[in-house]
Parts: C-alpha cells; sequence; structure tokens
C-alpha cells in the first residue's frame, strides 16, 4: 500500500484538548498553566512587539518602501578653478575631464560651480552651470554649452 492510496479520515484533523476537565484528564485543575504569574490568567496575550530587552525585530530589519532619496539627481562637480589647467581654446566636455582626472563618471551628468578664478579662454560643455561658474567663464571670453 502507497501513501496516496490511503483514503480513510483516520489522522486527518486533530481534536484539540478539553481541559480543565477533572484530574484523571491530565490536564485538570489549571489546565496546564501552572500556578499563578502573568501567563495563568484567562485574557492574557503576549505582545509580539516586545522581545525583553532584545532588539525587535521590526528594527533588525532593513527598511523598504518609498524614500524621495531614491530620485535624487547626482552631479559630479567640477569647480572652475580645476578648469584653468587646460589649454586656451579647449572644448572640455565630461570625456576630457575623465582623461584629466578631474570626474570619475562620465555617466553621471556634470555640473560646474564658480568656486576660483579662470584666466583661460575655453568652451565648456556640461549639464548645469552656477551662475557664478557662467559669468565667469564669459568674462574671460569663454563659451557655455548646455548638453541636452
Amino acid at each position: 500500500m502507497m501513501n496516496h492510496e490511503i483514503t480513510s479520515l483516520v489522522g486527518k484533523h486533530k481534536v484539540s484538548r478539553r481541559v480543565g476537565r477533572g484530574p484523571g484528564s491530565g490536564k485538570g485543575k489549571t489546565s496546564g498553566r501552572g500556578h499563578k504569574g502573568q501567563k495563568s490568567v484567562a485574557g492574557y496575550g503576549a505582545s509580539m512587539v516586545k522581545e525583553g530587552g532584545q532588539m525587535p525585530l521590526f528594527r533588525r530589519l532593513p527598511k523598504r518602501g518609498f524614500n524621495n532619496a531614491n530620485f535624487t539627481k547626482r552631479y559630479s562637480i567640477v569647480n572652475i578653478s580645476q578648469l584653468d589647467r587646460f589649454e586656451d581654446g579647449t572644448r572640455i566636455d565630461a570625456e576630457v575631464l575623465t582623461k584629466a582626472g578631474i570626474i570619475r563618471n562620465t555617466n553621471m551628468p556634470v555640473k560646474i560651480l564658480g568656486t576660483g578664478d579662470l584666466t583661460r579662454k575655453l568652451t565648456v560643455v556640461a549639464d548645469k552651470f552656477s551662475r557664478s561658474a557662467e559669468q565667469k567663464i564669459a568674462s574671460v571670453g569663454g563659451t557655455v554649452e548646455l548638453v541636452s
């Protein structure tokens, strides 16, 4: 006989233990709850949140769900003072900046900030410029191009 050939209902449904029905039942008197204490009282329900000093489960698990930080746009930042090392008339874009070791990742958008001074006439191509950076590049005679 095989397991799948057994058709009787024996052992299919577990009969619940009847507690508090006399000493002969094995679960009489205190009904398996012991003597005194919070757990012996009717209506007792342990809180699923409290873990008695152990770090609670909801604090141990990593946080998931929506967070605006996942959607922030991050830029590779380049200051004007870093561009002063290039020759006059050079066209500076993300690839040139990567080869020079100023930025690491060509996939990230580039933002030019106006910190420092510029003495050379350059054509700067970037995704974003600060106002002061645009003014300093234009005052030296250079041009600003936005990547579209």
